[in-house]
């Protein structure tokens, strides 16, 4: 499996068998987490990660080639599309899944529904609240958003569900932009009143008298994507940018030719106002009474974000009064408003119903920017638009791909180690890199070593959007750690990663640091995986297929006496690698197998004289 699809498909999770050589017989596994030793097997389905088959057997069985020519197809990918998507976006989605839509569904209809998918794309009209993905877990594993705004996801519900939710935050990034400065301008010079009075017969000219935009300064509340390519615009009309956005950098707002502010500054000081907020729990009715007060008296209001972050009836008051001389709207608290509201119709309002995204280019280029982020999401890739997951850029991910993988084997193989029942608590990750620690972005790798030593041991699904949350549930405390590799010629961002569990027992003793804890250690050499360390023993070997770790005494004829086993039983031997303490002394021998051996097969292997211990490791 590549590293990319490690990121949210949910690969096999393989047992560990444990032998030692006083008695020379198959140990009984024994895995933390897991009831009565027992383990689930866990196939990836890339087009349906959900769609998982747990197998408890206490016999090891023979894996079937992984080769694509022997294995049957896999099922299509079903996505349930629950409002209108453009028919472009239909055709991405159609190469890859199954599709169906449902347009105008009732809450009960989807909750009824979207149990048989594995994907479902809305706009801004469904909700897709904790019922749903509970009525959903169990198979439905990507919520797109066909668009920006996701305060109509519940995320803390998907993200408990390992839910990924990705949106279309770019496509439509320049339709409303446009459509802000189009509201703008409108607002200013009475377009839309004026024309209503010209079509009743009404010639007003004294009336509409508006008011320049020049020399005028426009704040932009929230200096996102849309937000800094309003201001580029408002810029462009020869208007003084002010901003405000906890979260945006100053060099990027100097950039455009915008001033960084602080909220009440912004609101004093502004002739505009223009609103790119996101609507959550802080801005919810930000501007109300007391925001109003502290306006200039004759401020305009553009609100093309979402309508909730404006208090409608505190709005109506401070345009009743003067203090807000106009606004100008194309969102509203509830969508479609009453048919009487006082604000709706309010003469000083400018309204439209919801069409900051809805040009021709933008409808098709949201349509196609959420079928392909579903799309990549489906197939295991984390997209770069996911919104409950830790956002990294798309060069941080393709650069760590192959540690991706690394670290998740590490933390399969760690797992596989431990011994007793009393589970895993205290893990350290140390990552050793040439780079600057504010260089390095571990989250993911954070994520999926998470994943490795909890999916094996359990029918937890883990991905990247859930991965912190499943192990806080299950009391993993994971530290972090960067050492500092002196070679500034290193192009890569890590030298290694080392796993290590403490306060365990292991099955391996061979795997045991003189610190007592378990370890291991892993590079990436040539884009693959290699484990470097074992416990105090170095060894080079490639994590793919499976693994056997023999602990041994060091003398000659070891590798072909296993090798011999193996190939009697038509075993295949992809590599071996051994390393020892010193000539004479114990060693260890790890090697790669293609398939999984018999128990006879292993239990020849523990019966040479010079075998100590072993384990096999599926990875």
């Amino acid at each position: 499996m590549s590293a990319s699809r490690a990121l949210l498909s949910s690969p096999h999770g393989g047992a560990s068998r444990t032998f030692t050589r006083a008695p020379t017989r198959l140990a009984a596994a024994s895995i933390p987490f897991a009831r009565c030793g027992a383990l689930r097997a866990r196939t990836a389905i890339l087009s349906s990660p959900a769609a998982t088959v747990p197998v408890t057997s206490s016999e090891p069985k023979r894996r079937i080639s992984r080769s694509v020519s022997d294995s049957a197809p896999l099922a299509k990918p079903a996505v349930l599309v629950a409002e209108k998507l453009g028919e472009a976006g239909l055709d991405v989605l159609r190469q890859f899944a199954d599709v169906e839509c449902a347009y105008g569904m009732s809450p009960a209809e989807l909750l009824a529904k979207v149990a048989q998918f594995d994907a479902l794309i809305v706009r801004s009209g469904t909700k897709v609240t904790r019922e749903v993905l509970e009525a959903g877990r169990g198979r439905l594993r990507v919520v797109g958003r066909a668009g920006v705004g996701i305060d109509n996801v519940d995320l803390q519900a998907a993200t408990e569900a390992g839910c990924l939710v990705v949106n279309a935050p770019t496509a439509n990034t320049v339709a409303a932009a446009e459509h802000g400065i189009a509201l703008l301008a409108c607002m200013a010079r009475n377009v839309s009143q004026a024309d209503a009075a010209l079509k009743a017969g009404k010639w007003q000219r004294a009336k509409y008298v508006g008011v320049s935009l020049v020399g005028k300064t426009l704040a932009i509340m929230g200096f996102g994507k849309v937000g800094s390519e309003v201001a580029r615009r408002a810029k462009g009309l020869g208007m003084h940018v002010i901003a405000h956005d906890p979260y945006a950098p100053a060099d990027k707002a100097r950039a455009i030719g915008a001033e960084l502010v602080s909220f009440e500054e912004a609101i004093a000081k502004a002739d505009f106002i223009s609103l790119h907020m996101p609507l959550t729990p802080a801005t919810s009715k930000v501007f109300n009474d007391e925001s109003f007060g502290k306006m200039k008296t004759g401020v305009r209001i553009i609100n093309v974000a979402r309508g909730g972050v404006i208090d409608e009836d505190a709005l109506v008051r401070a345009l009743d009064s003067g203090k807000v001389a106009q606004a100008a709207l194309d969102v509203f608290t509830v969508e479609p408003p009453a048919k009487d509201s006082k604000l709706v119709l309010h003469e000083n309002v400018t309204v439209t119903p919801h069409l900051g995204a809805s040009t021709v280019e933008a409808q098709e280029g949201v349509a196609i920017e959420i079928a392909e982020a579903v799309g990549g999401a489906l197939r295991g890739e984390l997209a770069a638009t996911a919104v409950n997951a830790p956002m990294v850029p798309a060069e941080v991910l393709s650069e760590l791909a192959p540690y991706v993988s690394l670290a998740e084997k590490l933390g399969r193989l760690a797992v596989q180690l431990v011994a007793g029942e009393s589970g895993i608590k205290g893990v350290k990750v140390v990552y050793t890199s040439a780079r600057d620690p504010d260089d390095l972005d571990t989250r993911l790798l954070r994520a999926m070593v998470t994943k490795g030593i909890v999916e094996p041991v359990s029918s937890t699904f883990v991905n990247l959007v859930n991965a912190d949350y499943t192990a806080k549930q299950r009391g993993l405390r994971i530290a972090e750690e960067r050492v500092s590799h002196d070679n500034a010629a290193a192009e890569a961002p890590l030298e290694s990663i080392q796993v290590r569990l403490s306060h365990v027992q292991s099955k391996f003793a061979g795997a045991i640091s003189d610190g007592g804890d378990i370890v291991v250690v892993g590079r990436v050499k040539y884009g693959v995986p290699h484990l470097t360390v074992v416990g105090p023993y170095e060894v080079d070997v490639s994590l793919e297929g499976n693994l056997i770790l023999c602990r041994q005494i060091d003398q000659p004829g070891m590798i072909g006496k296993v090798g011999n086993i193996l190939g009697q039983r038509n075993v295949n031997v992809s590599f071996m690698s051994v390393g020892r303490t010193s000539r004479g002394k114990q060693a260890i021998m790890a090697i790669g197998v293609d398939e999984e051996p018999d128990k006879k097969t292993l239990e020849k292997i523990g019966a040479i004289p010079a075998v100590e211990e072993f384990v096999f490791l599926e990875l």
